[in-house]
This record gives structure tokens, sequence and C-alpha cells, in this order.
């Protein structure tokens, strides 16, 4: 389990990671384990690359991401956040 991830969500701080190569920042809302037992993240992508060329909510498997860094610029919760991510069978932590 990753204490800065679930610090980052407790007080909606911003983290940057590299995911398939590529760097990406996003708003984290919720961490968990995918039925799979995949640790992952659902957040807000905000900068960065993105294939699908958007930015927008997205669920981001942890063994793709490196070099995860907290920053110091907070964010808003989102108004079209909904809690108990479908995604995942545990959540460890989630706004």
């Amino acid at each position: 389990m990753n204490t800065e991830i679930i610090y980052a969500i407790k007080e909606k701080k911003l983290i940057q990671f590299d995911y398939d190569g590529e760097s990406r920042t996003v708003e984290p809302y919720c961490y968990g384990l995918t039925t799979k037992g995949n640790e992952v993240i659902r957040a807000y992508q905000v900068d960065g690359y993105s294939s699908s060329g958007r930015m927008g909510w997205k669920l981001y498997d942890l063994a793709k991401a490196d070099d995860i860094e907290v920053s110091d610029e907070s964010f808003e919760v989102r108004d079209d956040y909904k809690k108990g991510d479908k995604g995942m069978s545990t959540i460890f932590y989630e706004l």
C-alpha cells in the first residue's frame, strides 16, 4: 500500500508520474485493487500525455507508473466524482 498516494488523496494534492514512459499529472480520488489484484488509482488527468488526446477520468494501473511524486499544488473536488468506484474490488482510500 502506497502511503504517499493516500496522503495525496486525503490532502487533495496533484500527483505527477510517468505512465508507460509518458508524463502525466492527475487529481487522485480513489486508490485500491481491481478484481484481478492490480493496484490502481481513479484520477482525473489534468496535464501530460494521453493516448486518446483527452484529459479526464481514467483508471491507472500503478504497475505501469514510475517516479510517483506528490505535488504541493492542491485541487478542488469535481462535482462529477462518484464514491465507491466500481472498477475496484477493494478500496484503500477515497475522497
